[in-house]
């Protein structure tokens, strides 16, 4: 991949380049800090303004977007109480602990730093292991690909934060989206009900719009909440002042949490809200002081910080080189590089290793820009903060709207985009998250296409799914995903009694 540098650096070194990173920067800022306004919302409506770029602008623009939304969550989180989203929900008290002891510029502080780091982090992670992995991958047929995204699906299911039950039932409703439209087989017409515009499926771009936007507007216009006051903010030049001493300080935890976040955001389905509750637990577990933990401590809040970002740069890794999401960002990703033609898989490292590399480099310049932006974005936090989210939320459906019809220029774009969010919405009030439909949506034609073109060549005997190692080795994960949380809910049952 080195090789493509000298290709690269056109690509992202340029004027234009500059302009739409920092825009989407300020984008991101902005909807990061406003509280209820999540990282895959913004990004989900970017997509239809990304399908008027060149590829690399385009992810760039997620990128820039996701990594700085990320970040500015955890500002109403330290002034308000509010996380911005469920990864700062992990350390909101020590934020705003700090918050209450006067100190909400140090808080910050090892917020911007520690998200800074975790996401360059994350992003060598991503340079290194992608071309090595894809290397690897050239060697799998349609049987490893159906077991690893089988995997990924079971995955996004059992790491969920809620029921098991709840979330395999959103992920069959995602395959039953993913089914609408012409049969891949037969070409038979299926759950199209005799309308046209089903016939090609259920399309992807209004369907994340609306299943993560429309569910958000539908609270601001139901719970209609108030403005709280927001916590002085002091100097935010002085929010550095001791901050070097912390990170070397807490450098192994800081590598730690950097490290389980890259994992995690690794894992399809689990993203950067585990990555953070899961350092946070870890770092807690092997601390000395525990006791302080959810009351000020520095220590947790620097690895969970560290962990939310690299966790955002490693889900990027399966979604590159396999063209699995590793969270609800990538899928919208894996969406636009499909539309961009660079098909997500091992060979688009061999036939645009130039445009693969500028976007690990977009990476890398987007998580730097973190500390100078959010410095910004600190200093004008107490004015965004202060804006009604009541107010935002007209602009926001009509943004929504002409997103989903640009896509075809149909209005069946809006209404598959109203419907989904309806149901969205229903779904997350009753505790179903929406997560594991999104994969499925994302993922479902992939798992149906190997599995017939496998069973194809398999002459329809099962024996022949597990006859490769590799397949044979990712069927036997596929099976120890299923099969733990049956052996620990018996094993907690056994010790109960």
């Amino acid at each position: 991949m080195l090789s493509h540098l000298s290709e690269a650096l056109p690509l992202v070194l340029n004027w234009h380049m500059a302009f739409v990173m920092l825009a989407c920067a300020a984008f991101g800022l902005f909807v990061g800090a406003v509280p209820g306004l999540s990282a895959t919302m913004a990004t989900a409506m970017l997509v239809p303004i990304t399908f008027y770029m060149d590829p690399v602008p385009a992810i760039a623009a997620i990128v820039t977007t996701a990594a700085m939304a990320i970040f500015a969550s955890d500002i109403p989180a330290a002034l308000l109480r509010i996380p911005g989203t469920a990864a700062s929900a992990a350390y909101i008290d020590d934020l705003n602990a700090l918050t209450r002891e006067g100190r909400v510029g140090r808080a910050l502080g090892i917020s911007v730093t520690a998200s800074a780091i975790g996401g360059v982090f994350g992003s060598l992670v991503l340079m290194l292991a992608a071309p090595k992995l894809a290397l690897v991958s050239l060697n799998f047929t349609s049987f490893e690909y159906f077991w690893l995204a089988l995997l990924g699906l079971s995955a996004a299911v059992m790491l969920g934060t809620g029921s098991i039950l709840k979330s395999l039932l959103s992920l069959l409703f995602g395959l039953l989206i993913a089914s609408v439209g012409m049969d891949t087989t037969s070409g038979f017409p299926r759950f199209t009900f005799g309308i046209d515009a089903l016939l090609g499926g259920v399309a992807f771009v209004p369907a994340l719009i609306g299943m993560f936007a429309i569910p958000e507007l539908i609270r601001t216009f139901v719970n209609r909440d108030e403005v709280p006051p927001v916590a002085p903010i002091g100097n935010p030049l002085a929010m550095f002042k001791g901050i070097g001493s912390l990170l070397w300080k807490t450098k192994t935890g800081l590598l730690r949490g950097s490290t389980i976040g890259t994992v995690i955001g690794i894992l399809p389905g689990a993203g950067s809200d585990i990555g953070s509750w899961i350092s946070y637990a870890v770092s807690k577990r092997f601390s000395k002081t525990p006791e302080k933990y959810g009351r000020g401590t520095e220590t947790g809040l620097t690895e969970a910080c560290a962990a939310n970002n690299s966790a955002l740069s490693g889900a990027y890794v399966p979604a590159m080189v396999f063209g699995i999401p590793g969270d609800s960002i990538t899928a919208i990703v894996i969406g636009v590089l499909y539309v961009k033609g660079l098909n997500p898989g091992p060979m688009v490292f061999l036939t645009s290793g130039d445009k693969i590399m500028a976007i690990f480099l977009v990476f890398l310049i987007a998580n730097l820009l973190i500390v100078p932006l959010g410095l910004l974005a600190v200093a004008l936090a107490s004015q965004v903060l202060r804006v009604p989210k009541l107010t935002l939320a007209p602009l926001i459906l009509i943004f929504c709207i002409v997103g989903s019809y640009s896509i075809d220029s149909s209005a069946s774009g809006i209404v598959i985009m109203l419907v989904l969010g309806i149901v969205a919405y229903v779904m997350e009030e009753n505790g179903f998250p929406v997560a594991p439909a999104i994969l499925g949506i994302v993922m479902g034609l992939l798992v149906e296409r190997n599995f017939v073109t496998s069973l194809i060549k398999a002459d329809g005997m099962a024996p022949g799914f597990v006859e490769r190692p590799i397949a044979a080795g990712l069927a036997l994960l596929v099976l120890l995903v299923w099969v733990t949380p049956v052996v620990m809910w018996l094993f907690r049952r056994r010790a109960a009694k």
